[in-house]
């Protein structure tokens, strides 16, 4: 799987969500779920619940959110506020950053960002849980946690 297609349009890590890690360890029979994702830029038609909402990303004018001349739109902006909330996620910052640094660059970070400090396994950003050693953990708090210390 190329790199890009671990970044999702809104600029959440697709290898760190709970669809993607699911599918890619055979875990959702296990964990109760019907379906799971290869990532979403590349599940088209099926894609990202946030596509729905969104007629330029649904007709392909634009690939990233920070690409629209309205970003941040209102629906965006509620998903940010979720995401920072529950998951310590800043997507605008995300986004930010992979207008600065790149895709691939952001992609090694975000890989690095989310691998378990006991196994070297995946953290999964919505269950705060390392799906190959169970140890719970949520990265982006600590890393809020750490920067706060400097």
């Amino acid at each position: 799987m190329k790199s890009n297609n671990l970044i999702s349009q809104c600029g959440l890590y697709c290898g760190a969500c709970r669809q993607y890690l699911l599918l890619k360890k055979d875990l959702l029979e296990a964990r109760g779920y019907k379906r799971g994702c290869e990532g979403c830029l590349i599940r088209d038609k099926n894609c990202t619940f946030f596509k729905k909402q969104c007629a330029k990303l649904r007709k392909r004018e634009v690939i990233y959110c920070f690409e629209c001349k309205d970003f941040p739109c209102d629906s965006f902006n509620r998903l940010e506020e979720n995401y920072t909330s529950r998951y310590g996620v800043s997507l605008i910052g995300n986004l930010k950053t992979i207008r600065k640094i790149g895709v691939n660059e952001w992609v090694t970070e975000q890989k690095e960002l989310y691998r378990c400090p006991k196994c070297d396994g995946e953290v999964c950003v919505h269950d705060e849980e390392c799906y190959d050693c169970n140890f719970k953990i949520n990265p982006n708090k600590l890393k809020l946690k750490n920067e706060g210390k400097k």
